[in-house]
C-alpha cells in the first residue's frame, strides 16, 4: 500500500473553526475519490497541549497530538489562522506565540508549509515569510505589510505560492488552496474531481481576487483614507489618478502613497485597479450592459483593457464571468 501523504494542521485556542475544517475535508475527500490503491492523505490535527480547544465558533477541537510529538516526515504543515476584533469594527491577527517558536523549526522539515487566512501572521513572525510575496484576509493585510516590512503582502489573491511556502486568503479560500496543493501533488484531475465532489461552484485559481473591494472598507469614520477608499468604490469613472487623489485628501502625491500603502497594504494604483474590476464584476452580473458600456462605466475604458484586468485578475474573460455567475 502506498504511503500516505501526512499532512499536520496546526490549531490553537479561539482559531476559526474552517481553517482547520475547511482544508482537511479537501484532503479527505481527495483521498476518498482517489480510492484504494492510491496514496491519499492522512491529516493531523496539532496543538500545544494535544488536548481540546475552543474555536472562534464554539465549537470544540479535539487533537490527535502535540507539537512535540510532530515527528518524522511531515509532508504539508499548515498553520491555521485566528482573528480579534478589538474596537468592535476592526480585526487584528492573533500571534500564538508557542507556536511562532515552534515553527522556527519545525517548517525547515516539512515538505511545504502553509497558512490559512490569519495564520500568515505566525509565519511571518516566525521569519518565514522574508523576501517572499504573501496575502492574508483582506482585514489583516495592512497589518502584516507594517508589521513585517521584508515581506512583500499583496492583498488581492485568494491564495499566493512562493516555492515550498504558500498562502491564502479568507477562510473558505483555505479550501481553494488546498484543492490547488491536490493538484500540484496527483494532477489537475483529482483536484477537478474533488471540487465536484464537494459541490464547490468554480475551482479558483490563485490569481483571482478577493471579493470584494467595498467589504475592505469600513463605515465612514473620519479618516480621510478610509473615506477616499469608499469614494474611489463608488466613483470608479472618476480621474483616479494618484495625483488626484492626492490632491482629494490635501497631501502632497509621495506622502500620500505613503500613507495609502500604510494604512491599506496596497498602493493606490493596485487599490483603483481592485475597485474597477469589482465595479465591472457588479455591471457584469446586475445589468445586461454591453461589454464597452461596462468598460466605460467601470473606469476600465475600452472592451481591451477590460479582457486584459479580466484575464490577469479572474483568469477568465468578461463574457465568460457573465455567462458563470449571473
Amino acid at each position: 500500500m502506498p504511503t500516505a501523504h501526512r499532512v499536520v494542521i496546526v490549531a490553537f485556542p479561539g482559531v476559526e473553526l474552517l481553517d482547520v475544517t475547511g482544508p482537511a475535508e479537501v484532503f479527505s475527500v481527495a483521498s476518498r475519490v482517489a480510492g484504494t490503491g492510491h496514496p491519499g492523505y492522512r491529516v493531523e490535527i496539532a496543538t500545544a497541549d494535544g488536548g481540546t480547544i475552543d474555536t472562534s465558533s464554539g465549537v470544540r477541537l479535539l487533537a490527535d497530538l502535540r507539537l512535540d510529538e510532530v515527528t518524522g516526515r511531515v509532508d504539508t504543515l499548515l498553520v491555521s489562522g485566528a482573528v480579534t476584533h478589538p474596537d468592535g469594527g476592526g480585526a487584528e491577527a492573533v500571534i500564538d506565540p508557542v507556536v511562532t517558536e515552534w515553527l522556527r523549526s519545525a517548517a525547515p522539515r516539512a515538505g511545504r508549509t502553509g497558512s490559512v487566512c490569519a495564520g500568515a501572521h505566525i509565519l511571518a513572525a516566525a521569519g518565514l515569510l522574508d523576501g517572499l510575496t504573501a496575502t492574508t484576509h483582506w482585514l489583516t493585510t495592512a497589518q502584516l505589510a507594517a508589521a513585517h516590512p521584508d515581506v512583500t503582502v499583496d492583498p488581492d489573491p485568494i491564495f499566493i505560492r512562493a516555492g515550498r511556502l504558500w498562502t491564502c486568503a479568507g477562510v473558505t479560500s483555505g479550501m481553494d488552496m488546498a484543492l490547488a496543493m491536490v493538484a500540484d501533488d496527483h494532477g489537475h484531475a483529482l483536484a477537478l474531481a474533488t471540487a465536484r465532489m464537494m459541490v464547490m461552484y468554480v475551482k479558483r485559481s490563485g490569481g483571482q481576487s478577493q471579493f470584494s473591494v467595498p467589504l475592505s472598507v469600513r463605515e465612514p469614520s473620519g479618516d480621510r483614507i478610509d473615506e477616499l477608499r469608499q469614494w474611489i468604490t463608488e466613483h470608479p469613472g472618476e480621474n483616479l489618478s494618484a495625483e488626484a487623489l492626492a490632491e482629494r485628501v490635501n497631501l502632497s502625491p509621495r506622502h500620500f502613497a505613503r500613507l495609502f500603502a500604510r494604512r491599506t497594504g496596497t498602493t493606490p494604483a493596485a487599490y483603483v485597479e481592485s475597485a474597477r474590476v469589482e465595479s465591472a464584476r457588479r455591471l457584469l452580473e446586475e445589468t445586461d450592459a454591453s461589454l464597452p458600456q461596462v468598460a466605460a462605466d467601470s473606469g476600465l475604458g475600452s472592451v481591451k483593457t477590460l479582457h486584459r484586468r479580466f484575464q490577469r485578475r479572474l483568469g477568465t474573460t468578461p463574457a465568460e464571468y457573465r455567462r458563470r455567475f449571473r
